[in-house]
């Protein structure tokens, strides 16, 4: 049997970006190790974790591409549904994140709008595809 668990976004402080994403989208933290390098949210059967960077280059010793806010965001998001687009985008946005691309309808009626947290990863929040 093979699932899908988690996904990892390498950040510099493990615990202030666990807590944007635990006051933006009402997750709750499922732990964070003593050192503050490495935790999980719970959303779900897949979680979302944060790993600190300097951790992140004990596990890969060929390095990796860190995000950077003076960069574009990676080709990857992380999906939000919500009833409310408007309301969820104002709420990240006060909690830190930069709007990138306005709230807009897309042709099959769906409603989305994407951000970039404060560690520069992109985040689509929309509404659900009927």
């Amino acid at each position: 049997m093979i699932r899908f668990k988690y996904v990892i976004l390498y950040v510099e402080d493990v615990e202030k970006s666990m807590n944007f994403y635990k006051n933006t989208f009402d997750t709750e933290i499922r732990f964070i190790t003593p050192e503050h390098d490495y935790g999980e949210l719970i959303t779900g059967e897949t979680t979302i974790s944060f790993a600190s960077v300097s951790l992140a280059n004990t596990n890969l010793k060929e390095g990796f591409i860190a995000s950077g806010a003076g960069n574009k965001p990676f080709g990857i998001e992380l999906g939000f549904i919500t009833d409310n687009v408007e309301l969820l985008v104002e709420k990240s946005i006060r909690n830190g994140a930069v709007l990138y691309e306005d709230i807009a309808i897309k042709p099959w009626g769906q409603k989305t709008a994407y951000i970039k947290d404060p560690d520069n990863y992109l985040i689509e929040i929309c509404t659900e595809v009927q």
